[in-house]
């Protein structure tokens, strides 16, 4: 009962035992119950010791032959929504609303935000004052990648700022089937793809639409161009 209302909820517990196959048990709540952490919802990379006191993310709690489990995450997603939610009061206040997140754990995190108060900058806001708060979080997830985008109700533009850090020249867009072209300077191809496809990966989740992305020379090539009209994004 005690944790059946807590899912989604950031805690902080000590690390009580590890098991052989890297299962980590992790002490939460006033009862002093114990949590679990699998290998899968840890951050990659990260390394605990009995005693440790660790932030974790209440992903769910479930009935089992020996009792109630409560499973416990680092990697999803929510857990970097919540440390953004404890980090920036704007958030809390709903000011600036997370509109979406992704995150592939261990690696980068893409999150787009929105500010109903138009004096106030969404991504400075979670940025904070000399990269306060948003070094705060990097140095809780180890260094991980967070790309933080001001979230757009024009889909090209939101899409051209989705495969940040990469600049884009052009996006052309198929509304009905929600796939999207875009060309990027000859020199940006690889940052904009990304590390194994990573971060146009991470912007199509993001947007929600399949993103097929090309260099200018390569766009020029296959007469892409010759489809494009107006939808250039600058």
């Amino acid at each position: 009962n005690q944790f059946a209302d807590k899912e989604n909820e950031l805690l902080i517990g000590v690390v009580t035992r590890i098991k052989d196959d890297g299962t980590i048990f992790v002490e939460i709540g006033k009862n002093q119950m114990e949590g679990v952490l699998t290998v899968q919802e840890q951050i990659p990379g990260e390394k605990y010791h009995a005693g440790d006191r660790i932030k974790v993310l209440v992903k769910r709690v479930r009935d089992s032959v020996g009792g109630t489990q409560v499973m416990l995450s680092r990697a999803s997603f929510m857990f970097i929504k919540r440390l953004f939610e404890n980090e920036v009061p704007e958030i809390r206040a709903d000011i600036v609303q997370i509109k979406s997140i992704v995150r592939e754990a261990g690696f980068r995190t893409k999150m787009a935000v929105y500010s109903t108060d138009p004096e106030i900058d969404p991504v400075g806001a979670c940025v904070g004052n000399k990269g306060i708060r948003v070094n705060a979080i990097v140095s809780e997830i180890g260094g991980e990648k967070i790309d933080i985008i001001p979230w757009s109700s024009d889909i090209l533009d939101y899409i051209a700022r989705a495969l940040s850090p990469a600049k884009v020249l052009i996006v052309q867009a198929d509304e009905e089937n929600k796939e999207a072209k875009v060309i990027v300077p000859d020199e940006k191809l690889s940052l904009a793809i990304g590390k194994e496809g990573q971060n146009a990966r991470l912007a199509a989740k993001l947007t929600g639409w399949k993103i097929d992305v090309k260099s200018y020379t390569a766009a020029m090539q296959s007469g892409m161009f010759d489809d494009i009209k107006n939808d250039e994004v600058e």
